[in-house]
């Protein structure tokens, strides 16, 4: 008379070679479900480190053919006489 008990899956029929066997199963197939995942995820950061790559490359083209134009450097500001102002002393 085989009937399942709990939620274990176990059968009251089952020796513990079945057992061993039975679990020994689930681990391989648990084990393979989870290379296949993580051959999927690695696939998928290939996929998007190539995207990112082909970004950075035709921003850099971009950036060197159309190179923002030069800031003119800071000037200090002139009094209403058209002479620069003394620079104001430290105070400790």
């Amino acid at each position: 008379m085989a009937f399942k008990t709990g939620t274990t899956g176990f059968t009251a029929s089952e020796t513990p070679a079945d057992k061993k066997q039975r679990v020994a199963a689930e681990g391989r197939k648990a084990l393979a479900q989870f290379e296949v995942e993580a051959q999927a995820v690695r696939k998928n950061m290939a996929r998007l480190r190539e995207l990112r790559l082909a970004k950075e490359a035709e921003d850099r083209a971009a950036e060197l053919a159309n190179p923002e134009p030069a800031k003119p450097a800071k000037t200090r500001a002139k009094t209403a006489t058209g002479k620069k102002r003394a620079a104001a002393p430290k105070q400790a």
